[in-house]
């Protein structure tokens, strides 16, 4: 498992576009990938699980994967959580 946690920058919160932009992103990889907020543990390949956790802006979330590509898929969603400015 690897993990790491990320303040959501954008005004507007994990809503509908970038929400979607990360849906596919994280879609692509083979890790089963979670989105962390509070204690709840959301798919982050899933559109509905993400918009209805409600994700504001400088709210901290976890970006969790576990499987062959779990570093990689981190790594590459945390950055696109830090510059996601829509």
């Amino acid at each position: 498992m690897y993990q790491k946690d990320v303040i959501i920058k954008n005004e507007n919160g994990l809503h509908a576009r970038p929400a979607s932009q990360f849906i596919q992103m994280a879609s692509k990889f083979k890790s089963n990938i979670k989105v962390i907020v509070g204690d709840r543990n959301i798919n982050a390949k899933s559109i509905l699980a993400l918009l209805s956790a409600g994700i504001k802006h400088n709210s901290k979330i976890t970006i969790s994967a576990v499987g062959e590509d779990e570093r990689e898929a981190v790594e590459e969603l945390v950055k696109f959580i830090e510059t996601c400015e829509e």
